[in-house]
């Protein structure tokens, strides 16, 4: 019986359990996070207008973990060594045949006066921070909200731009039916002339032309300098404002650079081939945001793809174990629905097509996907 460790408890981690054990049903299956549950993180964007609350996004995975017969060790990795066989946590060390780390990215916090901007996909409190200070704001006559988001500079791809502009045109959208939003300036900012380049170019062209004519300012091409209380600096310029939402760039597990045998990325991912094997280790695999991958300049940090890197690992790790000469490559595919709170458009993008999809009932859809997608976590 082969004893297969994962790290984390987030999509890709989620993903891997499900496919081992649908592939070896008699392994061992230990999972370390530092809870068991799972962030449903695509829906923090209906939290600030209320459309979503935190506990519905937080999902207890005992049942789900026994229902798999997975061992959760409640802990924090600290580092991994002799080969990947041994992860080290702050409740010990732990042994394995093989192991899959789906254990997430972070973001960068370098840039001076972070403190001051909040990050929605930093989880459930940032969400409702953002709730509870816009409607403060509302409460005391409106304001300006600020909007941005950045890349890792070693990494342009390492980044959380979608959900900035979900929450932007969301929070358009919200206000507008609430009768409020002339008490409200929105001024999106970001280093690169044209953000979200990764989700097509007609979708880019999409999205200025909608920030026109939703009279919303834009602040683009311009390095950032830093932030103040309640002001955004860059090198083109700076402007004020109330409330600041920024999306910083990514980069990997601070225990990361605890790994023994392997050289992390130019942006401190762990390296991985197109099979999800992390260079340098043996029997080792990574999924989704902790990795860093080959393939196209547009290949996303998202939970689809990090869904499909987990399936990818999965099956690999389990046929190398089995002594299989089997190696599958994982697929790279961009699907997203940009939600605006009443409509949302499908953005689509693999290595032969890319296309965009408008439609007013597919706000409905992404709330269904929600539903059908945690439906084998929270029975």
């Amino acid at each position: 019986m082969h004893n297969i460790t994962i790290l984390g408890s987030g999509f890709a981690a989620l993903t891997a359990v499900k496919q081992i054990r649908k592939q070896t049903p008699s392994a061992k299956i230990t999972l370390i996070s530092p809870e068991a549950e799972m962030i449903y993180y695509p829906s923090l964007i209906w939290v600030p207008t209320g459309g979503r609350s935190g506990d519905e996004l937080r999902i207890n995975l005992t049942r789900f973990f026994s229902r798999m017969g997975v061992t959760h060790v409640r802990a924090n990795v600290t580092g991994i060594s002799n080969q990947g066989r041994t992860v080290h946590t702050n409740v010990g060390d732990y042994h394995n045949d093989g192991l899959i780390i789906g254990s997430g990215g972070r973001f960068m916090k370098k840039l001076p006066g972070i403190e001051h901007a909040i990050a929605l996909c930093e989880g459930i409190p940032a969400a409702q921070a953002i709730r509870d200070r816009i409607q403060q704001m509302r409460n005391t006559g409106g304001g300006t909200i600020a909007f941005g988001f950045a890349s890792n500079p070693n990494e342009p791809a390492a980044m959380r731009g979608g959900p900035m502009f979900e929450l932007l045109f969301g929070l358009d959208t919200w206000m507008r039916s609430e009768g409020i939003r002339n008490l409200f300036n929105f001024v999106f900012f970001a280093p690169a002339q044209r953000p979200g380049q990764r989700l097509g170019d007609k979708a880019v062209d999409r999205i200025l032309t909608l920030m026109k004519e939703k009279d919303i300012r834009t602040h683009l091409g311009h390095k950032m300098v830093r932030f103040e209380a309640n002001k955004v600096v860059t090198e083109g310029g700076e402007f004020n404002a109330d409330l600041i939402l920024f999306m910083p760039g990514m980069t990997g597990p601070a225990w990361a650079d605890n790994t023994e045998h392997v050289t992390l990325s130019a942006g401190g991912f762990l390296p991985a081939n197109e099979y999800c094997q992390v260079q340098g280790l043996e029997k080792t695999y990574v999924a989704g945001d902790a990795g860093s991958y080959p393939g196209p300049d547009w290949l996303p940090k998202q939970a689809h793809m990090a869904d499909l890197q987990a399936v990818t690992a999965a099956n690999n790790l389990t046929a190398e174990l089995a002594q299989r000469n089997v190696r599958e490559k994982f697929k790279a595919e961009l699907v997203c629905i940009m939600d605006m709170h009443n409509k949302a458009t499908l953005v689509w993008r693999d290595e032969k097509r890319s296309f965009m999809l408008p439609c007013r009932l597919l706000h409905w859809a992404k709330i269904a996907f929600e539903w059908w997608y945690l439906r084998d976590y929270r029975r």
